[in-house]
């Protein structure tokens, strides 16, 4: 039987009180992980090694299944995240539709590649294995607006619409 014991929070910092208190609403159960890390990222925007290694002490859980979580599911985020955020779908549709092209034209004019933040930690540059658009192929977010039959040229456009 897992301990019942409380672990401390990596730092004094307030917002580790939501997340633990997402787990006590849970029972510190390993079932709260997706939900726990959802809190995590809700409340830092990312999730760190620090975090990552809390839940799983707090879970009872091995760090490799958190990891092995937060790595699956594309929802969650391992590096800080800009300030805007551009998430391009790489869905069947939209691949075939021209989704390659609005990538390269924003690496092209803002040096990122899906996964990067811009310098300037602005913009961030996502995929998505379907936004559930398709018959608005080539689709994307900005920001989360959702924007479809978006050509490459038109992409780096709404990118620098965000930033105004």
């Amino acid at each position: 039987m897992p301990s019942t014991a409380v672990i401390s929070p990596p730092s004094d910092d307030k917002r580790w009180r939501i997340v633990t208190g997402t787990m006590r609403r849970y029972g510190f159960s390993p079932d709260a992980l997706i939900e726990t890390l959802h809190t995590v990222q809700e409340s830092f925007g990312y999730l760190d090694e620090e975090s990552l290694e809390y839940v799983a002490a707090s879970l009872h859980v091995p760090p490799s299944r958190v990891f092995g979580v937060a790595t699956f599911y594309n929802f969650f985020n391992l590096k800080p995240q800009g300030e805007h955020a551009c998430v391009v779908c790489m869905g069947t549709a939209c691949y075939i539709k021209g989704a390659p092209a609005i990538l390269e034209h924003i690496h092209e004019r803002y040096g990122i590649q899906p996964g990067e933040t811009t310098p300037d930690k602005r913009v961030s540059l996502s995929v998505a294995r379907c936004l559930g658009a398709c018959g608005l192929a080539p689709a994307a977010t900005f920001d989360g607006e959702v924007v479809g039959k978006l050509e490459a040229s038109e992409a780096v456009a709404k990118v620098e619409a965000i930033l105004k």
